[in-house]
């Protein structure tokens, strides 16, 4: 059939007055483009069929294998091999007076689907990828990296599959080649292996998932992508920041999952009393202290234990000084535990403490020691303001002052 197509073409070309071998030559050139044509024609057509049949059934199904072929141009990819295939099987009819001329276009539509089945393997690749991704799994152990070291591997083998087919020689002697450039290869991909080798370990050792809040250097936020090379953080301002990924294993960072999969959120913050402000408590004191509701018991209790040890002791207390006192101090410590203990925000389960610290020139540090229950950022700050803003008010209440520089 083809030749008869070339027969026709070429005694058309003769009684247009063309010589024989401009006719033979003119009759297989239009007949090369013919098949290209009809090649390329005949792609779109099983395209058009797929998207009418093939794909609105794909779209209407509940599984998500079949939607990822489509959304990772898998089917779409296998469809140019129709091209490839037919016109490297018909070239050798097509170009029969021009075998060397059939033999080099047969080595280019060699080439091209030698692509083609590369972008098939890599589409598929992803395809698995994003099916992995769909599982809580893939929060753990993303393997973004690992995809991204495959697909090199396919693009290199194919690389050297083409240069070993256009050089008509062995993979193998293509391969033994290379070896003697292994030196300059690590030189040249010293980053993609330093970032393989890191994204392993930071899976390996479940060093980072996708979702963690980190902070390291000018990155503070939450990790994006965890790739072959890079993690992609996007920070509390919505800025990105890249970082490469083998920095994370040999520098340290700050991992805030632990925190976030605990039962609260910490609040350590200090606030300075002044130290002239510190003195033991009169019995006004004490009775003034007493109209506030969150200490009446206590200091009820309190004033019995002392008076029974101080009785049980047989001190003196004619002189503050003798046995066993109050201070205003330790009247405040006590009833901010109380006002913490009363808080529904805070976490009772988890360590809660007022502790006094090594004092300084800017008076005694007072630490107040808690878990947030709202592990969330806006929400933590809101009831950690909320407490300190009741403490430094309640502060003067208990005839302290907070220490202010001058």
């Amino acid at each position: 059939m083809i030749e008869n197509y070339i027969e026709i073409l070429k005694n058309l070309n003769l009684k247009m007055g063309l010589s024989d071998g401009l006719s033979t030559g003119l009759a297989e050139a239009i007949a090369t483009l013919s098949l290209l044509v009809v090649s390329i024609g005949l792609f779109f057509l099983v395209k058009w069929i797929l998207k009418k049949t093939v794909y609105k059934i794909i779209q209407r199904t509940t599984t998500q294998f079949d939607d990822l072929l489509i959304k990772n141009k898998v089917i779409g990819r296998v469809c140019l091999l129709i091209p490839a295939l037919l016109i490297g099987a018909l070239l050798p009819d097509v170009l029969p007076y021009y075998p060397e001329t059939a033999a080099s276009l047969g080595k280019l539509v060699r080439i091209f689907e030698i692509i083609v089945y590369t972008m098939i393997l890599t589409s598929i690749v992803t395809t698995l990828e994003d099916i992995y991704n769909t599982h809580e799994m893939a929060k753990l152990k993303p393997l973004t990296g690992l995809v991204q070291v495959i697909k090199i591997v396919l693009y290199v083998v194919a690389s050297l599959i083409i240069i070993a087919y256009l050089l008509d020689t062995k993979l193998s002697t293509i391969l033994i080649s290379l070896g003697t450039m292994s030196a300059v290869l690590m030189l040249v991909f010293q980053d993609t292996i330093k970032g393989f080798v890191g994204s392993i370990q930071l899976s390996a050792n479940d060093m980072l998932r996708i979702g963690d809040w980190i902070a390291v250097g000018a990155a503070d936020g939450n990790v994006l992508e965890i790739n072959l090379t890079t993690v992609k953080v996007q920070n509390w301002d919505n800025t990105i920041t890249t970082i490469p990924t083998y920095s994370l294993v040999s520098s340290p960072f700050t991992n805030w999952r632990g925190m976030s999969e605990s039962g609260g959120r910490r609040i350590a913050r200090t606030i300075n009393i002044d130290v002239n402000t510190i003195r033991y408590c009169t019995p006004e004191m004490i009775e003034k202290y007493k109209h506030y509701s969150l200490i009446k018991d206590y200091l009820t209790q309190k004033e019995e234990d002392i008076l029974e040890y101080n009785k049980a002791n047989r001190i003196d207390t004619s002189e503050i000084m003798n046995g066993r006192q109050q201070t205003n101090l330790g009247i405040f410590r006590a009833y901010i535990k109380a006002y913490l203990n009363n808080n529904p925000k805070l976490n009772h389960n988890l360590t809660m403490m007022v502790r006094q610290m090594q004092p300084t020139e800017f008076g005694v540090p007072l630490q107040i020691y808690a878990f947030s229950s709202d592990k969330k950022w806006i929400n933590y700050e809101d009831i950690q303001s909320d407490i300190f803003d009741h403490i430094i008010s309640a502060a003067p209440m208990f005839d302290l002052k907070i220490y202010q520089k001058h």
